[in-house]
């Protein structure tokens, strides 16, 4: 079996790896490990350190490696490969393949077939506004504002769509509508409920990520 490794932004997406990701990529033949981010509290770093743990993990036994981050949270500061000149692509699926492409390019040729770039659009919790059907089933009338999920998802063409202001980002809506929301919590559990397949279906980016997952 081929040996593939995720490396997750912190123990939200770890668990929706663990939870949805690896039974599927299991029975495509490859075995998942998804560890977090050296040297971080949970959270994005510099490129050029998650950069060096990318190619750490592309160095044992010759395994692929990608990445489950959220493009919200990386700044400037952090020096993406192509980040500054990806701010005058207006289309923000050009932008995202113009990242990747440069993600890729920043790794030694010999490494770079076995990379597979990829930054969650705009944040983890964009893939919960998938199937917002599941949400009263966890959280009872008093805990959960339904009126905000659907507004965001008629507002926003796909789930992936919903911006990435500080007041109106995905986790800030799920914030607002959910008394207690914490992301760890109920993260993976809402994903869950929800299912790959419909996840898929709705987000067109993630979808990609997926496909390029199960031919590694």
């Amino acid at each position: 079996m081929k040996r593939l490794v995720i490396i997750c932004e912190g123990p939200t997406e770890q668990a929706f790896c663990q939870d949805l990701l690896q039974g599927h990529l299991f029975s495509k033949g490859i075995l998942l490990d998804a560890p977090t981010i050296k040297h971080s509290n949970g959270g994005i770093v510099a490129w050029d350190t998650l950069k060096k743990q990318i190619v750490r993990h592309l160095n044992e036994n010759n395994c692929f490696v990608s990445l489950f981050v959220d493009y919200y949270r990386i700044r400037d500061s952090y020096k993406f490969p192509g980040w500054m000149a990806s701010k005058g692509i207006n289309n923000i699926y050009d932008k995202m393949h113009f990242l990747f492409e440069q993600m890729s390019l920043d790794m030694d040729v010999s490494l770079r077939q076995r990379f597979i770039p990829y930054i969650q659009l705009h944040e983890f919790e964009g893939l919960l506004f998938s199937d917002i059907s599941v949400f009263p089933n966890n959280f009872t009338k008093e805990e959960l504002d339904f009126q905000l999920l659907q507004d965001a998802v008629t507002d926003f063409h796909t789930p992936e769509e919903i911006n990435n202001s500080p007041a109106t980002a995905p986790s800030e809506r799920l914030k607002k509508a959910i008394k207690g929301y914490d992301k760890v919590v109920y993260g993976a559990c809402l994903a869950s409920d929800i299912g790959l397949n419909t996840i898929r279906e709705k987000c067109i980016l993630f979808d990609e990520w997926i496909r390029r997952l199960e031919d590694c």
